[in-house]
């Protein structure tokens, strides 16, 4: 069954525990932590402190997405703060790094994972696929929430199903960006294991029935 990851980006920060908290009684299987850098994309989110008080709130599985500049520099970090997934985009950094820091992440016993952005080639993960853990096909622009999903994106996720089944069968893939109830099979048709969905899950009152409605729909 696919799993849902929610993303804090679209909850309430004055209550972000207790939001964290409501998502793992509605059935969450991840939370998906968006962090921005303000180079990488044009908007600023959050970092390591929320990252640490996070996991000191709660045992549910952090999905830390870096959507930053050079993020070899950080990985350690973020690991140390708590991450259990580090999952930083192929455009963000030379090859050399990129290697570097799924090495150190490993090294630090968490998960690993690449992203792309829409305009980025399936074909540019495959030297890496075989070292990684999860892939992350954005289906929007990364560093706004609440964005339109690509439809022009499910053949880029088809490729990557069939790339990882030849390749690397454990890694999953997620997909982020406009996923909710309308969009969510078209992912799973495509292949995603993991959906990503922000306003979709905590612009709703009633967060397990959102949670619920992409997970069967």
């Amino acid at each position: 069954m696919v799993k849902i990851a929610p993303s804090i980006l679209s909850a309430d920060f004055c209550r972000l525990g207790a939001e964290v908290e409501d998502i793992r009684r509605g059935g969450a299987d991840y939370v998906h932590v968006d962090v921005m850098d303000g180079i990488f994309v044009p908007n600023i989110s959050i970092g390591i402190p929320v990252v640490k008080s996070l996991r000191n709130s709660t045992d549910m599985f952090l999905d830390v997405h870096l959507m930053i500049d050079r993020p070899h520099r950080y990985v350690e970090e973020f690991c140390k703060a708590g991450a259990d997934l580090v999952v930083f985009h192929v455009e963000a950094d030379q090859p050399q790094d990129l290697l570097a820091a799924i090495a150190t992440v490993k090294a630090m016993g968490k998960k690993v994972g690449l992203s792309v952005k829409p305009k980025t080639p399936a074909e540019v993960l495959r030297p890496y696929l075989d070292q990684l853990d999860l892939v992350l096909v954005m289906t929007v622009e990364p560093g706004f929430g609440g964005q339109s999903f690509m439809h022009d994106m499910l053949p880029k996720i088809a490729a990557l199903r069939q790339m990882i089944d030849e390749m690397n069968p454990g890694c999953e893939l997620e997909v982020d960006g406009g996923v909710d109830p309308n969009t969510a099979p078209l992912c799973k048709q495509a292949g995603a294991d993991v959906l990503v969905a922000g306003s979709a899950v905590f612009k709703k009152p009633d967060r397990a029935e959102a949670i619920r409605a992409i997970r069967e729909s």
